[in-house]
């Protein structure tokens, strides 16, 4: 059994209701400033609400120590508290955690060690901005199924490209 401590952060309802169309991602963190955990193995994910303007610290997730190899029980604690977030970066990923992130609509994402967090933050705005890649953009069509079939409500009424 795994032990986990969660931080969650309250805000004030003007600042929820604008996080209201933010995606959630997280980063293996030890310090809440940079990458510098291997997703099996990270202690703790600081999960954060980021839309194109605007990015806030929504929560932490603290996992107490588990064994390193071979212990795939860790993981599902760890897939379980990123539940809602389209990303995690870290600084390494086995392909076993790989293949159990994308079933739940999570995109791992690998960058070098002591990467800023605030510098990633800041790259996934300009692409928020100026238009997603492909893994962003699916991110926010699973998230808004709506979107996914607007021209279809169109077709009825004559829209054509």
């Amino acid at each position: 059994m795994s032990l986990q401590r969660r931080l969650r952060l309250l805000s004030d309802p003007n600042e929820t209701k604008s996080m209201s169309t933010a995606i959630r991602v997280a980063f293996a963190t030890s310090n809440l400033k940079e990458i510098d955990q291997h997703f099996g193995a990270a202690e703790s994910f600081a999960i954060h609400g980021i839309d194109a303007e605007t990015a806030s610290l929504l929560e932490v997730v603290q996992f107490g120590p588990a064994d390193m190899d071979g212990n795939e029980d860790k993981l599902d604690a760890k897939i379980a508290a990123l539940d809602g977030c389209v990303a995690v970066y870290c600084q390494a990923i086995g392909t076993s955690a790989v293949d159990r992130l994308r079933p739940h609509g999570i995109q791992p994402i690998k960058v070098a060690a002591r990467t800023p967090l605030n510098q990633l933050i800041r790259a996934l705005q300009d692409e928020l901005r100026d238009g997603p890649s492909a893994w962003l953009a699916r991110a926010i069509e699973r998230r808004n199924p709506e979107r996914a079939n607007r021209f279809d409500v169109m077709e009825p009424e004559g829209w054509t490209e």
